[in-house]
């Protein structure tokens, strides 16, 4: 059992800390302000290795691990924690269709999906089926060599502006079993959009509807085997977890270090308040429970990347702790910022506004615990 990382690691690291600290860092808080999806700095990303994270060397990706995979992202979202959680998405279905895929959609996508050519979106929560994905409506039905896709899919990121989408849709009976993976590619008949929802944080990528009204899809762009796409879906949020419980971590941890400064440079009643015992028992637990979960998240890694047999409940666990644990440590260090932490010229309340869907988003902490106790419980 070993603690540290190896030399590579360390590598993936600090180059994603010099890209946080470049061209993450800098510009977040105008992305934020104006709703930015900075494309031009995603593709830079790319150019590092960082939308093909676990895709295989053949067709352009960096053939890392999911350990890797989780310091990367810890990094990237220190500077901007919206940005890497679309580059979590992207790299969720460059890895389907890698994974999953046939040689023909590897060779005809991951190329450009590595490059950020093309940029990618991941359907499956609908506007009636959330936590209860088993229950989407939205099908496919076989028209020969095509399929026609009718249905909505909601909280899209990347929707209206990705190239493609893979789709989860309904060929079959009720149920997991009737359920698909499909690739739509942008500007296919019947394939439209609703309006960028206008949200609380995650304001640097757009969200937005995704529609669909007899939207013809070659069979060809089947991923994997007709009734397959339910366990596409939930294999590829196992490691969408992990990488949403990583972007909590490295907020958290930024704002952990902005409160370190800020206590020792803020005085009150004559002293910085880093004197103060109360002040330095809050920091200590901030900093243990953050420790904690990246332990956690990293050992959950470890076994997605094993095929573990108790690999999904260690995502959930590590989901559920990173997130819940994240979105603490950000809420308590706007709390030692005092009434500065509430205010924009701190980049504090952004984070806070960032990490609050994490608990929310690749499955609610409440379906985690669902998760967790079904394992626990099972013969």
């Amino acid at each position: 059992m070993d603690f540290s990382l190896n030399e590579d690691q360390r590598a993936f690291q600090d180059m994603a800390a010099s890209f946080t600290r470049d061209e993450l860092a800098p510009f977040a808080g105008q992305w934020d302000e104006d709703s930015h999806f900075p494309v031009p700095t995603l593709r830079k990303a790319a150019e590092l290795g960082f939308a093909g994270i676990y895709v295989r060397e053949d067709v352009g990706g960096s053939g890392l691990t999911r350990l890797d995979a989780a310091l990367i992202f810890e990094e990237l979202s220190r500077g901007c924690t919206s940005t890497a959680a679309y580059l979590s998405i992207h790299n969720m279905v460059s890895w389907i269709i890698d994974t999953y895929g046939s040689q023909e959609l590897r060779e005809r996508y991951l190329g450009r999906l590595c490059t950020m050519d093309l940029l990618t979106s991941y359907c499956l929560t609908e506007p009636g089926s959330g936590s209860d994905a088993a229950s989407l409506r939205t099908s496919a039905r076989d028209d020969g060599d095509h399929y026609v896709l009718n249905g909505s899919k909601a909280f899209i990121s990347g929707g209206g502006v990705s190239d493609l989408y893979a789709v989860m849709a309904r060929t079959g009976g009720e149920g997991p079993s009737g359920i698909s993976c499909l690739l739509v590619e942008k500007g296919t008949p019947g394939l439209s959009f609703g309006a960028n929802e206008i949200k609380l944080g995650w304001k640097s990528q757009p969200t937005a509807q995704v529609n669909f009204s007899d939207c013809r899809v070659p069979k060809a762009n089947l991923v994997g085997d007709e009734g397959q796409g339910f366990r596409i879906a939930m294999a590829a949020l196992d490691g969408g977890r992990l990488n949403i419980g990583a972007c909590s971590l490295g907020a958290a941890q930024a704002c952990l270090d902005h409160a370190i400064a800020y206590v020792k440079e803020r005085k009150q009643f004559g002293k910085p308040i880093a004197e103060f015992q109360g002040l330095q028992f809050r920091l200590a637990d901030m900093a243990t429970e953050l420790e904690a979960a990246r332990l956690l998240l990293h050992k959950a890694a470890q076994a997605v990347e094993g095929k573990a047999p108790n690999a999904t409940g260690l995502a959930a666990m590590a989901k559920r702790l990173a997130t819940d644990t994240g979105f603490k440590v950000v809420n308590d260090a706007l709390q030692l910022h005092g009434g500065y932490g509430y205010l924009r010229d701190y980049p504090i309340e952004r984070f806070f506004r960032d990490v609050r869907v994490h608990q929310i988003l690749e499955g609610t902490n409440e379906i985690m615990r669902l998760i967790i106790a079904r394992q626990l419980l099972k013969d």
